[in-house]
C-alpha cells in the first residue's frame, strides 16, 4: 500500500484531538474550546502544520490574543492549554520550549452577589419554566448546566434534596431542594410527563444516556426517571433562547453565578441568629489545627468540619428552622 493512500486514511488532526479528549473523558465544553483554539492557532499561521511551528509562533499567537484581540488572562491561558495539549498528547512532541512558555497572570475578581431584594425583583420579572429554573438555581446553588441536565430521578421530594450528577470535575454532590418550590416543581413534572407520554405514543421520547448505559439498559432511554426535568420545547438539539426583560436592578453585572453566590449567604447567614459567633469560633479552631505538624495542611480539617456541622445544626434548630428549608 502506498504512503499516499495511508495518509488519506489517517484521521485528520482535529479528529485526533477529539478522539484523545473523549478517551480522557473531558467535558464536551473542553472539547469544543480546545478544537476551536487549535483551529485558530493553525489559521493564524497560514495553515502551517503545528510540527513546523515552535515557541516563537506560540508566543506570537498568544501575544496577538492579548494585544490585538484584548482577551482576558483566563482566555489566553485556555488557548495555551489547548496548544500544549496538541503538542504533548496529540503530536507527542517532547520539546524543551513547551515548559518555558509563559502563562498570563489571572487577576483576582470578586463575585457579584445580589441582595435579597434584587433577587426578589429579578424573579418577579420571570414566570413559568424560566422562573422555576432560576428559583432552583438560587435555592439549591446550582450551576446553569447542572440545572439544564437535571434528571427526574435525581429530584427527591422525600429527602428534600437534589442529586447533581457528573458536575464540575466529574463529581456528584447533593444539594437542597427548596420546600417552597415543591408545588411548582410537582406541577411542572406533571406537564413534562404528559409531554413525554405524548412523545412515546408518536414513536419518540428517547433521551441521551451517559456512557454505554443505552446498550446496557436499552429501555432506559424511554424511562420516565431518566428524562430531563427541563426538556426542550422542540424535538431538536437547538438551544431555547428567551427574550431578555428589563430588570429593575442597578447597573451591577449579574449572571447565573450571582444567583448561586447569593444563595448560601441568604439561606444561612441572614436566617440563623448567632452564626457569625460560631463562624469566628470555627476560624479559631481552624487556625489552631493548622499549627499541628503535618505533611499537607488542610484548611478544612475533619475536626473543623465536624464542629461546623454540629454548630450549624444546633443554630438551625435554635432558630426554629428545618435544615432543608431554604424558603427564608
Amino acid at each position: 500500500m502506498s504512503t499516499d493512500s495511508q495518509d488519506r486514511k489517517s484521521p485528520r488532526l482535529l479528529d485526533q484531538v477529539r478522539e484523545l479528549i473523549r478517551i480522557r473523558h473531558y467535558s464536551i465544553r473542553t472539547e469544543q474550546a480546545y478544537v476551536q483554539w487549535i483551529r485558530r492557532y493553525i489559521l493564524f499561521h497560514d495553515k502551517r502544520h503545528p510540527r513546523e511551528l515552535g515557541a516563537e509562533e506560540v508566543t506570537a499567537f498568544l501575544s496577538h490574543l492579548a494585544i490585538k484581540r484584548n482577551v482576558a488572562a483566563s482566555t489566553q491561558n485556555q488557548a495555551l492549554n489547548a496548544i500544549l495539549f496538541l503538542y504533548r498528547e496529540v503530536l507527542k512532541c517532547t520539546l524543551p520550549w513547551l515548559e518555558n512558555v509563559q502563562r498570563a497572570k489571572k487577576p483576582q475578581r470578586l463575585p457579584v452577589v445580589l441582595t435579597r431584594d434584587e433577587v426578589r425583583a429579578m424573579l418577579g420579572q420571570m414566570q413559568g419554566t424560566p422562573w422555576l429554573m432560576a428559583a432552583l438555581i438560587y435555592g439549591g446553588g446550582l450551576r446553569l448546566m447542572e440545572c439544564l441536565r437535571l434528571r427526574v430521578k435525581d429530584v427527591d421530594f422525600q429527602y428534600r434534596q437534589l442529586v447533581i450528577r457528573d458536575a464540575k470535575g466529574q463529581k456528584d454532590r447533593v444539594t437542597l431542594l427548596p420546600q417552597n418550590l415543591f408545588e411548582s416543581l410537582r406541577n411542572h413534572l406533571v406537564r413534562v410527563r404528559t409531554l413525554h407520554e405524548a412523545d412515546l405514543r408518536e414513536g419518540y421520547g428517547c433521551v441521551h444516556l451517559p456512557f454505554a448505559l443505552a446498550e446496557k439498559y436499552p429501555a432506559a432511554e424511554r424511562d420516565w426517571g431518566w428524562q430531563y426535568v427541563f426538556p426542550s420545547t422542540r424535538r431538536s438539539l437547538a438551544f431555547i433562547r428567551y427574550s431578555p426583560a428589563s430588570w429593575p436592578l442597578d447597573s451591577r453585572p449579574d449572571s447565573v453565578h450571582a444567583y448561586r453566590s447569593g444563595s448560601p449567604s441568604h439561606r444561612y447567614v441572614l436566617a440563623i441568629p448567632g452564626l457569625r459567633e460560631f463562624q469566628r469560633s470555627a476560624q479559631s479552631v481552624k487556625s489552631s489545627t493548622s499549627l499541628l505538624p503535618s505533611k499537607r495542611r488542610n484548611p478544612r480539617s475533619k475536626v473543623t468540619s465536624r464542629l461546623l456541622c454540629t454548630w450549624t445544626v444546633a443554630a438551625i434548630q435554635a432558630s426554629g428552622m428545618s435544615l432543608p428549608d431554604s424558603s427564608s
